[in-house]
């Protein structure tokens, strides 16, 4: 079975290439719904030389199936979030310490240590349910923060202001990750002039808002927070890996993730660079589920290689993606 270690090391084209490759064969023989599947499609895996080659497993299978590499005991179980009466998607994770090790290392690469940051996390509709991966991930960023000032908030708004109010003061280097919504609900009752605060969303209006394009949601926050650019997490249950943006809705991959872009009308063609179409995830880091999945999210690659989320098939719990309208 590929390492983890080993997955988190991939730093060029070819190295990612080859892990790929090593991960789909050994997911090939160790998941049985992933084989099954392949061989439905009628794909010789021993053809493959290339990634793009490779099957990418629709993302309700996650849903309707459960989604294993390999035969254990979950160490957790993450469920997506979703309204009354829908299916919930399950990722059965088979060792916390991968998802730690991926977060982590991806949060490193964008940002610097967690230990640098206060990290306040506004996660309101993630906090009243359990097995959010994203919840997870905070929890650890934020103890791994070791500020007293970090922590979760759920409808606390004020408490949260006079928070940002003094760490403003005392120039402390913040991170303000929310749920959309609460973000906007913040923006509106206690705007606060902190231009070096890093404002992260993570989609996701709930139900609890209308939905709103990109470009409208990042100027009323901008405004509100006086910062000139709104950052985003795009992440889900069903990965153990974040793509970050840094403003304008244009994400990055950490080197074991990718994304490509599936025509809509033949999912097993790639699309060129600025043409919108499906997008397919790469994300290595799934070593005891399924690394190739595609989403229902619709997006384009920029020539720069970072990619834009310019909305989706239907109502998939999606981080980061919870805009209809690029």
């Amino acid at each position: 079975m590929p390492k983890i270690d080993s997955i988190l090391s991939v730093n060029n084209e070819k190295a990612f290439n080859n892990m790929a490759l090593e991960v789909f064969r050994y997911q090939y023989g160790h998941n049985a719904v992933y084989r099954q599947y392949v061989d439905y499609l009628g794909c010789n895996p021993n053809r493959i030389d290339h990634y793009l080659q490779i099957p990418f497993l629709p993302i309700d299978f996650f849903k309707s199936h459960t989604i294993v590499s390999g035969d254990f005991a979950p160490a957790v179980t993450f469920t997506s979030s979703g309204t009354t009466g829908m299916s919930f998607s399950k990722h059965l994770v088979a060792d916390l310490s991968v998802y730690e090790k991926s977060f982590t290392s991806g949060f490193n690469l964008f940002f610097g240590p967690p230990s640098q940051y206060v990290i306040l996390a506004l996660l309101p509709s993630y906090l009243e349910r359990s097995g959010s991966s994203l919840v997870y991930m905070a929890e650890k960023l934020i103890t791994e923060s070791g500020f007293s000032e970090s922590g979760f908030y759920l409808k606390e708004y004020e408490q949260l202001s006079n928070v940002l109010t003094r760490l403003k003061a005392e120039k402390k280097k913040t991170i303000l990750l929310g749920v959309t919504y609460a973000l906007l609900d913040l923006a509106e009752q206690f705007p606060i002039k902190f231009p070096e605060l890093i404002v992260m969303e993570t989609g996701g209006m709930k139900g609890r808002r209308k939905e709103m394009v990109r470009q409208e949601l990042h100027q009323k926050l901008t405004a509100a927070f006086g910062v000139e650019k709104i950052y985003s997490e795009y992440g889900m249950t069903e990965l153990l890996s974040q793509a970050y943006s840094k403003g304008d809705g244009l994400f990055a991959t950490p080197p074991w993730m990718k994304v490509l872009i599936r025509d809509t009308n033949d999912p097993f063609t790639y699309q060129p660079e600025n043409r919108s179409g499906g997008v397919n995830v790469v994300d290595l880091a799934n070593i005891n589920s399924c690394s190739f999945i595609e989403t229902k999210d619709l997006g384009k690659i920029h020539p720069d290689g970072k990619f834009e989320i310019l909305g989706r098939f239907d109502n998939s719990d999606v981080r980061g993606c919870n805009l209809l309208v690029g």
